[in-house]
Parts: C-alpha cells; sequence; structure tokens
C-alpha cells in the first residue's frame, strides 16, 4: 500500500510539473543579460517625468495624456521596438468628452513590438500591458490638485517601458507585444477598445501579463518587499509558472486570500480574459496608502523593490513566449468557467 501511494504521489507531481512546463534552469545566459539590464535607476527617471505635475494626472482625455503617450512610443522607438499600427507606435480612435457632449478627442493605445524568432511561434502573441492614465485633476480646492498616479499606475507604466527595453536584446520564440492604455480609470475602455479591435489575432494571443501597483512596498497590511502577487493566481497556469520561476531566483509570488479574486475584475487584464485569453494584474500590492489619493507621488516608490520583482515579470514573460505549451485556464476552479467558455470559443472560431 505504502509502495503504490509513493507512485500515484510521484505521478501527481509529474502531472503538475508537466503543465506548468517550467525550463530548469529557468535562468540560462541569454536570459541572465535581460535581467541585468532591468535598472532601477532607469526606472526612477521615467517615473519621475510621467508622474510630474507637468502631466497633470494623465486624465482622460487630456494634453498630460497625450504628453505621456508621446513619451512611451518615444521610449519603444529607443529600444527599436517594431511598430505594429501603420508604422506608428498608436492605436487611436475618439471618445467623448462627456457623455452631454457630442469635439470628442483623440485617444491612444500605445503599442510596440519584439518579434518572435521561431518559424511557427512568432506568429503568435504575449502581452504585457499597464494603463498609464489616471485620475487628472481636482476641479476646485486650496494646494495640491493633481492626482499624480506615481503607483497607480506610472509604476506598471515604466515597468512595461524598462521590460520593453531589456527584452529588446533577446529573440523570444513568441512575439511579445508591449502595451500600456488609457481610460483604465474609466472602467477599462482602453483594454476593452483593443479587445474589440485587436492588432494581433486574439486567438492566436497566448497570454496577458498586466501590470499594476508595482512601486509602492507600503500595503495598507503589511510591508510587501521582494514579493508579487497576482489577480486570480489559480484561475490559469501562469500563476504556477510565476511561483516556480520565482522559487529559482528568490522572489515571493503570495496569493491574498481575499484581494486575489475580488481584483480580478478591476483592472484591463479582465477585458481581454472575458474574449478567452489567460490575463492576470501582477503587483506588488493591492492598496497602498495614497490609492487614487493625491499623495502617490513618485519619491515614495521603492525602486530597487521594483527592479527585483520586475525581473521575476521578465523571466515568466521569456518562459511563456519560449514555450511551445500555451498557458491554459484552470477549468477545476468554477470562477474561470466563463473564461474557458470563451477561450474554446476563440480557438474554434481562430
Amino acid at each position: 500500500m505504502k509502495k503504490t501511494a509513493v507512485v500515484l504521489s510521484l505521478a501527481v507531481i509529474g502531472l503538475v510539473s508537466a503543465q506548468v512546463a517550467v525550463s530548469k534552469p529557468a535562468v540560462t545566459p541569454a536570459r541572465k543579460q535581460v535581467l541585468d539590464a532591468i535598472s532601477a535607476k532607469s526606472m526612477e527617471g521615467h517615473l519621475s517625468f510621467l508622474a510630474s505635475d507637468l502631466l497633470e494626472g494623465r486624465g482622460t482625455p487630456s494634453r498630460g495624456l497625450d504628453l505621456a503617450a508621446e513619451y512611451i512610443a518615444a521610449q519603444f522607438r529607443r529600444s527599436g521596438l517594431t511598430p505594429p499600427v501603420n508604422g506608428t507606435y498608436f492605436q487611436e480612435t475618439t471618445i467623448k468628452l462627456s457623455r452631454e457632449s457630442s469635439e470628442t478627442a483623440k485617444v491612444r493605445n500605445v503599442i510596440g513590438v519584439v518579434p518572435g524568432s521561431d518559424p511557427v511561434l512568432k506568429n503568435t502573441y504575449v502581452l504585457v500591458t499597464a494603463h498609464y492614465d489616471h485620475l487628472g485633476m481636482k476641479s476646485s480646492g486650496e494646494g495640491d490638485r493633481i492626482y499624480n498616479g506615481a503607483n497607480d499606475d506610472g509604476s506598471g507604466t515604466v515597468s512595461v517601458i524598462e521590460l520593453a527595453s531589456a527584452l529588446a536584446q533577446y529573440k523570444p520564440k513568441r512575439s511579445i507585444v508591449f502595451m500600456t492604455f488609457y481610460g483604465e480609470e474609466l472602467g477599462l475602455v482602453g483594454s476593452r477598445y483593443y479587445a474589440a479591435n485587436p492588432v494581433f489575432p486574439l486567438a492566436k494571443t497566448v497570454a496577458m501579463i498586466n501590470l499594476e501597483h508595482m512601486g509602492r512596498t507600503d500595503d495598507s497590511e503589511k510591508a510587501r518587499v521582494g514579493a508579487l502577487t497576482m489577480t486570480g493566481q489559480d484561475f490559469s497556469d501562469v500563476g504556477a509558472i510565476f511561483k516556480t520561476l520565482g522559487d529559482q531566483i528568490g522572489v515571493g509570488v503570495e496569493k491574498h486570500p481575499r484581494n486575489s479574486d475580488s481584483f480580478f475584475s478591476r483592472s484591463d487584464n479582465q477585458a481581454l480574459a472575458d474574449a478567452g485569453i489567460p490575463s492576470h494584474t501582477v503587483c506588488t500590492t493591492f492598496i497602498f496608502p495614497d490609492y487614487h489619493a493625491l499623495g502617490d507621488h513618485w519619491d515614495k516608490v521603492d525602486y530597487q523593490n521594483m527592479a527585483k520583482v520586475d525581473r521575476l515579470v521578465a523571466l515568466g514573460i521569456m518562459e511563456i513566449a519560449d514555450s511551445a505549451a500555451e498557458p491554459k485556464w484552470n477549468e477545476a476552479n468554477a470562477k474561470t468557467a466563463k473564461y474557458v467558455k470563451a477561450w474554446r470559443a476563440l480557438k474554434a472560431g481562430g
């Protein structure tokens, strides 16, 4: 009986390992070059501009949002990313200024690509995203009226910029798409626009890693250093992939007992999950002091820690981009039923 139990246990372990399919070791020399290129000072420089008063809180739409879009595109250009929208980095559309109004304003998702190197897998895509908008300005009042949005989500935006720069030197098998969305704070409007008007086929998009709240470690519950968490962490293989990789490089991946599932619908990952794509938001904190408040400034970010956790994000991206197996929804979790249904319809149609 004991021998049978051992055999069964080993079989279960083998099945789990096969499902996660993480390279051992995952940090090859080529991947280490990518990880070493991720710089805390570089991200501090980017964020000190994007979350500065000059951009007036990056409301959707606003001049500050437009400045941010141009800045992100300039960084993609500097890194040598391929511009995928008619030779530009902008997926442009218009939105109404208000429900009552008929001048609409121009808004843009900013997109750049590191092309895949595999003859077949290069036509499949891993999305790495963040929203670059925030709440803009208070209409009246004394003193500071600017919602700078450094952690929410300037930290995610500069992480996308830094990851794009580092991964531009890598040759992934799948193509990696770096994208920053407008209008998350208005109800995921930029990511929902992309899901309805994809630049790359959704049926060929294997995963979305969305980045939010990457910079602050002063979580409202406890300090969170050297660790990541994510929304819907056990909704798909992605959580297990990140956990296995984190164990290899010394970055914790912890599921929050309440917020992991409840926050799944509160960021841009939801728009792509609704389309059937395994999509999660990765963060260091869910709620932090100054969340959606005027004090969310760039000098409160722990840049060394952000660089550390972004190295795990980079490793996870490379692992998914290089694997012949696509991440799968966890069909044993009842909360994924509608996403599994959408994924099947997407694959059947694609």
